[in-house]
């Protein structure tokens, strides 16, 4: 099936959702409601184990911005809230509670409020008392003694307009105060006294609460986990914050306006990557790695974008991800070219690229697609962010004197885009309110007397005005504009003696395409990922041709250090350890790898190591790529070459936790399991192993503390369960000292056979 009919039924089944009252669209609620204020109040649990539940009491001053009188009230929350009551002005109101299927996403519940009659233009203040159940933490919600956290996607507060309309969600100052969080701190967006913030700016309530250490530099307030004697790395705090700064005046500059909030950094488990108002999360385990990495650079930057572009300047209306995700990645990248240099944007670029592909072929229009897509964020962010791009090439330098125009008034729609770029309007047509369905394509350059010649190809429904881009074996760069017909062919001519061995359409990527492998001739790699190009020979074992592979691809791209590392694995496999060792190295001293190319450096570098015979180097290097935290595989190679090794030490706190552990799992009682469990956490794998384990020995090899509440365990483990063969191997937890004991957190590896 097409992805023009695909659309077609998609519509279809929108318009009997609207018909049927469950519209998610831009439709009457929209139109309705509008959230003043929210005043939040939530309470922690006391006993974690006990009680599952974070009680609210969530205020919300909401106005009538229609144009008629209204009596019902329609809230959207978490179908794992429990309503107790409703108050309007102060008087109990009735209400009634029924399901809201969001399309195959996280369903929610709607609480339909009666209301005595709010007159157009008028504010009414509306109080709910719930509780929200918390049955498993995840990086959305969560309840622990560990540390907890609830973020806007957990749907954990009311609210009129559902996050999975296609204008957006509720945004609005926050007033937000956490009960309960003894000997923890508190954080969300807004200046914070204690338990309390306030956000003036128009946000979306969350918080996080847990143990942290909180420092201020340069004006950037980070909250961090003590470091442990394995991860400490102060100076990563003082890095983060730097660059934090240095983003907010870029992007201060560039739009013309100023946060006005403080800049505040989390470093958490889960949930890296969620910015609200100044306030951006970000994977802790950045603060063990040898190197800042590239995810975390663009996740602080971006995340400060979205605080402009959501928070200061208002972003809604139908096709608002456009701007809040397209234009704030579009902002990142270009951040990250100006401090980090254009090789480095290239490949951040490139991953982009390869991440829109993939789903090319099944996305929506960009104007209709909302969160309820799973492809709503690869979508908006990825192929939004080629459109800006073009957009500011077109515009020169008044790109950015037309975005301060269009949101002088702190409020900026995709409808104001289209008219501010009305000349472009054929282009934004189509890349906003059609599919993606052109690929554009060059074939070899042919020397004809004193010019050189390349077919071109536009597969797409519109005409290409596109840069060719030749390069000569001296390494001299010919450029030529060439207008490519739709659905036709073209020819571009590159008037020039010299030798041209390289051409590429499209250079700067202006135009989202199903297919970026064919832009260039002769074609560096025949797949779309660069990365599954070089793997693909590499899992076959063919070193020779992966090594050849990868230096195709770094050609082109010099900092695409993920290639670099299969590279450098391609030659410690073929036996080239010098080579390995030097590509390795060169990875750990780039301005900006990938967290998976940190991680996948460490533990070869450790391998190296180890063959050489130095073992406490090889040691060092394999808990560093474990502390990464990086990617499955170069934790479990890790994991596996410290146990081979006869693995490191561990206090005896942790081994006798582990041998009570191991009574706990054989005891056919999952009470005497979960009392040492974390609450909240790995309740799947406590009822896969209840009962059904007849034998259990952990053998505890290394612990490492982490910071002052978490420890990496190392361990080989012998079972049998129920049916099966006695079977070992390793595996890797994760555990948590906490007022009540030490708890089990996370497995992070259990590999046995």
């Amino acid at each position: 099936m097409n992805s023009r009919r695909l659309l077609s039924i998609r519509l279809l089944i929108g318009l009997l959702l609207a018909l049927a009252g469950t519209s998610y669209s831009q439709g009457a609620i929209r139109l309705t409601w509008e959230v003043v204020k929210y005043d939040i109040t939530a309470t922690l649990p006391s006993d974690y184990s006990a009680d599952r539940d974070l009680d609210v009491t969530a205020a919300l001053a909401i106005k009538n911005i229609s144009s008629s009188s209204f009596s019902r009230l329609t809230l959207r929350i978490s179908d794992q809230a429990q309503v107790s009551s409703v108050t309007a002005n102060g008087s109990n109101a009735d209400f009634s509670n029924s399901p809201e299927s969001t399309g195959g996403a996280k369903p929610l519940q709607r609480v339909v409020v009666s209301l005595p009659a709010v007159a157009a233009g008028q504010t009414t203040n509306v109080s709910v008392r719930y509780k929200l159940a918390v049955k498993e933490n995840d990086g959305l919600a969560s309840l622990s003694e560990a540390g907890s956290q609830f973020l806007p996607f957990s749907f954990w507060y009311p609210t009129p307009t559902s996050w999975f309309f296609t204008g957006g969600a509720d945004f609005a100052p926050v007033r937000i105060t956490v009960n309960g969080a003894d000997g923890q701190s508190v954080f969300s967006a807004g200046s914070g006294t204690a338990n309390t913030f306030d956000l003036p700016l128009n946000g979306q309530p969350f918080f996080v609460a847990g143990t942290y250490e909180n420092t201020v530099v340069e004006g950037v307030e980070v909250a961090y986990p003590k470091r442990g004697s394995a991860g400490a790395r102060p100076e990563r705090v003082e890095t983060l914050a730097s660059i934090a700064k240095k983003a907010d005046a870029f992007l201060s500059q560039r739009l013309g306006k100023s946060l006005g909030v403080p800049i505040r950094i989390i470093c958490v488990k889960r949930g890296a990557g969620f910015s609200d108002s100044g306030t951006v999360l970000v994977d802790e385990a950045v603060l063990s790695r040898a190197q800042i990495d590239s995810s975390t650079v663009q996740n602080l930057a971006e995340g400060l974008a979205k605080s402009y572009l959501g928070n200061v300047i208002a972003v809604n209306d139908d096709g608002y991800g456009v701007i809040r995700e397209g234009l704030s990645r579009f902002l990142a990248n270009e951040f990250i070219e100006t401090e980090y240099g254009e090789a480095v944007a290239d490949v951040e670029r490139l991953r982009q690229r390869t991440s829109y592909s993939a789903i090319s072929d099944r996305d929506a229009p960009l104007n209709v697609v909302t969160p309820a897509d799973g492809y709503y964020y690869t979508s908006t962010a990825n192929k939004g962010s080629l459109i800006w791009g073009y957009l500011a090439r077109s515009a020169g330098e008044n790109f950015y004197s037309i975005l301060k125009n269009e949101s002088e008034d702190n409020s900026l729609t995709l409808p104001e885009v289209r008219s501010a770029f009305s000349n472009q309007k054929a282009y934004l047509d189509y890349t906003i309110d059609r599919v993606t369905e052109m690929n554009l394509m060059i074939g070899l350059p042919q020397k004809a007397g004193g010019s050189t010649k390349s077919a071109l190809r536009n597969l797409g429904d519109i005409d290409a005005n596109v840069v060719v881009t030749a390069t000569t074996k001296a390494g001299n760069k010919i450029r030529t504009n060439v207008t490519v017909r739709a659905k036709n062919f073209g020819e571009a001519v590159f008037q020039t003696v010299e030798e041209i061995v390289r051409v590429e359409v499209d250079e700067h990527k202006s135009y989202p395409q199903t297919n970026y492998s064919d832009d260039v001739a002769p074609r560096i790699a025949d797949e779309p990922d660069p990365v599954l190009f070089v793997k693909r020979e590499f899992d076959r074992q063919k070193y020779s041709e992966a090594e050849t592979n990868a230096l195709a691809v770094l050609g082109r791209y010099p900092e695409f250090h993920d290639v670099r590392v299969l590279l450098a694995r391609s030659q410690l496999a073929a036996g080239k350890v010098t080579d390995a060792r030097s590509n390795f190295e060169k990875v750990l001293g780039s301005a900006l790898p990938s967290a998976q190319s940190i991680a996948w450096s460490e533990l070869g570098l450790g391998e190296i190591a180890k063959r050489t015979g130095q073992t406490a180097e090889a040691a060092s290097r394999f808990r560093a790529a474990i502390l990464a935290d990086a990617e499955y595989g170069a934790t479990l190679g890790a994991l596996r070459g410290i146990v081979d090794s006869g693995g490191g030490s561990a206090g005896e706190d942790v081994k006798a936790f582990f041998s009570t552990f191991d009574k706990a799992v054989i005891s056919n009682s999952k009470a005497q399991v979960d009392v040492l469990l974390a609450g909240g956490e790995v309740s799947r794998f406590s009822a896969s192993v209840t009962g059904s384990a007849q034998q259990w020995v952990t053998d505890v090899r290394f612990a490492y503390d982490v910071d002052g509440v978490d420890t990496v365990v190392g361990a080989e483990v012998q079972l049998k369960l129920l049916n099966r063969d006695e079977e070992s191997g390793v595996a890797l937890f994760r555990i948590s000292r906490t007022p009540s004991g030490l708890k089990l957190t996370s497995v992070d590896i259990l590999e046995v056979g």
